[in-house]
């Protein structure tokens, strides 16, 4: 009896011990804070202890990423500028790209790694490419944080590992998302990819939202111990694009299952007519810089990498249209969605990368079209596609006299979420002063007819091509 009453303390003692290492783990357990936003106008459609300072962890190399786009946007940098990996850099821990001390990589892979893999070597070398020093880098990190209201948010590194005094709140990472998205959209598209190269790496995307989410389109990950799986990730449907912003959850998936609610919750509140309003801070910049040089800011826009669109390897087909042209009556209409916006981060072709199909000379043929409305439609030709060819589509916005106009005309197009996957390009006229065109990539040939149908109506110089590309590796 005496032995199985010692038995039956012991039993309790250890359920306590056990009660009590659980409530200590939830007691130590990462802080959580939530926060939902409407992309378009900046309204918060839900918020939990969203003003708490808590560690942010890799969403930290958002403002990373900030910084060094308006450092590429000022011509203090350039994408295929090559800079030194320090020593420093390269002693970071992971996640990394195990970059070697005395490497040289390029400003563009550095970007990839950054924003895809999180790397926190890559975070770094940017950080000392454009700050001179972590903690220069970091005094530019909360200056620009102030700039932008986010007033509760202090960063003394790069790469958000922690770190005594680095914090921020889900309502300024909200802000922070909500400001890559309206002041470099040109770069977003790179928060989207599921994967990439750089360094000569293959890196994949660390934000598997992407792959479970209807609408998912960036942003960023971030994990610590003590921060906990942290998440800003954006999603759009129809004409609603949200924000989402998450701190602490316990795993990866919990992390993902929770921000797909959070983003449930944005698109069920949010409403549909939602007059777009950018952050204030948009319009100062760019009126800032228009004022200086006289034209508005606009990142150049480098040339397709061989194997990632539809500019590669081309034989091109112009179709001008008209716009009572048959075959712009169809069902299917464009899309208001306000998706993620253009794809204009890419490589240089590199010389030799890859075999490219013979370009077809069809510009006697495409000057006998008379542009505009009244023009007639060709009659179609059919293409001969030599063995490993495919056959694509793109609406040729233009052409406009500067490289300027074309690229404020871009950025219209992704306020309006129709500048996935664009790109300007230098466009040849017989006899005549070179110009530029927007080439807009399109899932069919009737995407194409009906996209350039739309612009025509509104007098805006549109033809439809057909792109026949001979594959090539993407490195």
């Amino acid at each position: 009896m005496k032995f199985a009453r010692t038995g039956l303390n012991f039993l309790t003692a250890s359920l306590m011990f056990v009660v009590m290492a659980v409530s200590a783990g939830e007691v130590h357990a990462a802080p959580k804070a939530s926060l939902v936003m409407d992309l378009r106008n900046g309204k918060v459609l839900y918020a939990r202890s969203a003003d708490r300072k808590l560690h942010p962890a890799s969403l930290t190399k958002m403002m990373t990423l900030y910084v060094t786009f308006q450092a590429l946007r000022a011509g203090r940098i350039k994408l295929d500028q090559k800079v030194r990996v320090s020593r420093h850099a390269s002693r970071q821990p992971a996640s990394k790209l195990y970059l070697r001390s005395g490497q040289r990589v390029t400003i563009r892979s550095l970007i990839r790694a950054t924003a895809i893999k999180s790397a926190n070597d890559a975070a770094m070398v940017l950080a000392e490419a454009v700050g001179g020093s972590q903690r220069k880098f970091g005094r530019m990190m909360t200056q620009q944080a102030k700039r932008l209201g986010m007033n509760n948010s202090v960063f003394k590194n790069p790469h958000g590992l922690t770190q005594s005094g680095h914090y921020s709140t889900a309502r300024d990472m909200a802000k922070l998302g909500r400001h890559l998205f309206h002041d470099f959209p040109q770069y977003y598209n790179i928060f989207k990819r599921r994967s990439d190269h750089a360094a000569g790496k293959r890196i994949w995307n660390t934000n598997r939202l992407l792959s479970t989410y209807a609408g998912a389109d960036g942003i960023k990950t971030g994990y610590t111990r003590a921060a906990g799986y942290n998440l800003v990730a954006t999603a759009h449907r129809g004409k609603k694009r949200v924000l989402a912003v998450q701190f602490g959850a316990s795993s990866s998936g919990d992390r993902a299952r929770r921000v797909a609610k959070l983003l449930d919750i944005g698109f069920s509140r949010a409403k549909n007519n939602v007059k777009r309003v950018k952050p204030r801070s948009v319009t100062r910049q760019a009126s800032a810089t228009k004022r200086s040089t006289g034209r508005v800011a606009a990142a150049p826009l480098p040339l397709r990498k061989p194997g990632t669109g539809p500019a590669t390897g081309l034989a091109v087909v112009s179709k001008v249209l008209a716009p009572n042209s048959a075959q712009a009556a169809t069902s299917r209409r464009l899309s208001h969605s306000t998706s993620a916006p253009l794809q204009a981060e890419l490589p240089r072709v590199r010389p030799g990368s890859t075999k490219v199909a013979a370009r077809v000379d069809l510009a006697p043929r495409a000057r006998r079209l008379k542009a505009g409305p009244s023009a007639p439609l060709p009659k179609p030709r059919p293409l001969k596609l030599a063995k490993g060819a495919r056959l694509s589509w793109a609406a040729q916005v233009g052409p406009f006299p500067t490289e300027s106009d074309a690229l404020v005309r871009l950025a219209e197009f992704t306020l309006e979420g129709l500048g996935d996957g664009a790109s300007v390009n230098r466009t040849a006229i017989a006899r005549g002063p070179v110009a530029y065109s927007i080439q807009m990539p399109q899932d069919s040939e009737i995407d194409a007819t009906v996209f350039c149908s739309g612009l025509i109506d509104k007098s805006t110089p549109c033809r439809v091509e057909s792109l026949i590309e001979r594959g090539g590796n993407e490195r």
